[in-house]
């Protein structure tokens, strides 16, 4: 984690990425990090502010508090006095007037590591917009009317999931692969109701602090510009101390749950933790995976349970890398009287995929369609930002983006076969299997 270096007038630390898309990253001296990139294309400015504050920060027995808190960021904001000026308490609805006044667009974002707030608007009017996200990040006044409102919401939702065959099966699911573990704890009608304002006043004070803020930004405005905005948007921040530790993703177990349902499709997860976010077999399952199941009807998965066997409309897999080991999943949908017969299918293509690794011509196909596709996830600033603001979060080479290719074309049949089965046993596979009989 950074730490503030007295003395520093500009940043603790200052690189740039030299290619095609150019990231700076420097650290401002209250310990944010900065990434940006410099596009006079278009004059819009978009940015995110990230914080380690996602789900698996939710205080005890309290599931749901970090979701709330950043659903809340804008429900109304308390009065300050600054050194210039003094700045009124406004309501949800005064907020959302002032962004749409200058045509500015925010929004939110929360997973399980991270929760964040963004922001587009026109590069000429951004200083009304970003002054207010400022406001935003560092005085929310969580009026207790909206958290009741929001929990309310919540709950209802929570209680409308827990009879959708999808819902269900992704919970259990959750619950199978890491139980206790933060990334398994989920928001239920008990921890919703238990959280009060103090808990989203004590969230918001731990964890949005400007030592652990993570800054992204791109679009029309100069590298001055940038590290200008990155100190206004962080400049009212606390300081954080530093965050416990958080316990080992656990084991696998290869447990099996069957929960039944009145729906007429079976709906099937299986999977493991699999995959964290700096683990160097992550461009061999990337391609890997392409291949089994995240090809579409190009994948293993699609050709043996659909195109020759009718079992489902649609099965795939992929790999979700976190912070802590993330899951790697498959699911499908199928009729009931299939659920046997479809789960052997799917478990047998994947025993032979971990056996024999991608055939050449799979590997091929994954590694065109995957390189050929690159230039679509960074077509615009939007894009852009979203990568960005994860390589600065997860602590990434700044040349991620620019070597992605280059690493996904250098992938062989034997190193996906190996990191496959570094990552997958089978008898280590968790299966949820909702709408089936006990």
């Amino acid at each position: 984690m950074f730490k503030m270096i007295a003395g520093l007038a500009l940043c603790a630390a200052c690189s740039v990425s030299h290619a095609a898309l150019q990231i700076q990253s420097w650290v401002l001296p209250n310990g944010a990090r900065v990434l940006f990139v410099e596009n006079h294309t278009i004059p819009i400015l978009d940015v995110s502010v990230d914080f380690d504050a996602g789900s698996r920060r939710d205080p005890a027995e309290k599931s749901g508090a970090a979701a709330l808190t950043n659903a809340m960021l804008a429900r109304g904001l308390r009065a300050a006095q600054t050194d210039n000026a003094s700045e009124p308490a406004m309501s949800e609805a005064q907020i959302s007037d002032a962004f749409a006044d200058v045509a500015a667009q925010r929004g939110a974002r929360l997973d399980d590591d991270r929760s964040g707030i963004t922001l587009r608007t026109l590069a000429s009017e951004r200083e009304t917009a970003l002054a207010l996200l400022a406001r935003l990040l560092a005085q929310p006044s969580f009026p207790q009317e909206f958290l009741q409102r929001d929990k309310a919401r919540t709950v209802a939702a929570i209680k409308e999931s827990l009879t959708q065959p999808d819902a269900i099966a992704d919970k259990a699911f959750t619950r199978l692969l890491y139980g206790s573990h933060p990334y398994g704890e989920q928001p239920t009608v008990a921890s919703i109701t238990a959280i009060t304002r103090d808990d989203l006043l004590a969230f918001h004070a731990a964890h949005y602090v400007a030592n652990r803020a993570v800054v992204a930004l791109i679009g029309d405005v100069t590298r001055t510009d940038a590290d200008r905005i990155a100190r206004q948007l962080t400049q009212r921040l606390p300081q954080g101390a530093a965050l416990p530790d958080l316990p080992a993703v656990p084991a696998a177990q290869g447990r099996e749950e069957r929960i039944p349902h009145q729906a007429t499709q079976a709906h099937i997860l299986l999977g493991m933790p699999a995959l964290a976010r700096h683990d160097p077999d992550h461009f061999a399952l990337t391609v890997g995976n392409y291949a089994l199941g995240g090809g579409g009807f190009a994948s293993r998965l699609m050709q043996q349970v659909r195109e020759k066997r009718g079992l489902t409309y649609g099965v795939s897999s992929y790999f979700n890398p976190m912070a802590q080991t993330g899951p790697f999943q498959i699911g499908l949908q199928t009729k009931k009287e299939q659920a046997e017969e479809a789960l052997k299918v799917t478990r047998d293509t994947v025993a032979e995929f971990l056996r024999d690794g991608p055939t050449a011509s799979e590997l091929k196909a994954a590694k065109d369609n995957l390189t050929g596709s690159f230039a679509l996830r960074i077509d615009s600033n939007r894009k852009i930002l979203e990568n960005i603001a994860a390589i600065g979060f997860y602590r990434l080479p700044l040349d991620y983006l620019d070597t992605w290719t280059a690493k996904v074309a250098a992938v062989t049949t034997t190193q996906v076969k190996d990191a496959f089965n570094r990552k997958l046993q089978m008898d280590k596979l968790s299966t949820v299997l909702v709408g089936a009989d006990k």
